[in-house]
């Protein structure tokens, strides 16, 4: 584990935020308020998708197959997906801080973007002008930007949302899927995901 999960880790049990999962806690992620929802709030089928910005597979995903997706499930109503962040690093973490601190109606537009274009900022040798970069393309003011990267607050969320994903839905790899609770790993083709879908389509 490397120390930046270490330090947050502490810093999050401290704070009660961590620690062993409740007695009947759930196996499978649920929606929450904070959620930001990629179709309609009340498609019947829920794909949530644990993943790291810096994560090839992931850009992939979201490259190759989210695209069929949204044309045949999430824009026809029959589906929605929420994205949950699970960053494997500190550039990860201060990717997906930027991503949350973008308006929500634009928050799929900078994960998008920040996938599409992960071979440059994720290598550059200086990552905040280069998140600075995306940040104002997307409109946000360097105000804003500054203050985002100085969230302790959001850092501390994000970073107990992966220990969640890790410790009570047994989240190990990006990326990660759960179709209406049923665990699908991995930047799988359409097809597979097709079929996965039309079988919770029927359940």
């Amino acid at each position: 584990m490397s120390k930046i999960w270490m330090v947050l880790g502490a810093a999050l049990m401290a704070v009660g935020l961590l620690g062993t999962s409740p007695a009947g806690a759930q196996s499978a992620p649920q929606p929450t308020p904070d959620d930001r929802i990629l179709g309609k709030p009340d498609a019947p089928i829920t794909i949530f998708e644990y993943a790291s910005l810096t994560c090839p597979h992931c850009a992939e995903f979201d490259r190759e197959t989210l695209p069929k997706l949204k044309e045949s499930w999430i824009d026809t109503g029959k589906a929605r997906l929420i994205f949950r962040d699970f960053p494997l690093d500190g550039t990860a973490l201060k990717a997906a801080i930027l991503a949350r601190c973008s308006p929500p109606s634009e928050f799929y537009s900078f994960i998008d973007v920040l996938f599409r274009s992960q071979q440059s900022w994720a290598v550059s040798s200086d990552l905040n002008a280069a998140l600075e970069k995306i940040a104002k393309l997307g409109g946000l003011s360097d105000e804003t930007f500054n203050a985002c990267m100085k969230n302790d607050d959001l850092q501390k969320q994000i970073v107990a949302e992966r220990y969640q994903a890790e410790k009570q839905y047994g989240v190990d790899s990006t990326p990660t899927f759960f179709i209406n609770g049923v665990k699908f790993v991995g930047a799988q083709p359409f097809s597979e995901f097709d079929k996965a879908l039309q079988a919770a389509s029927k359940s």
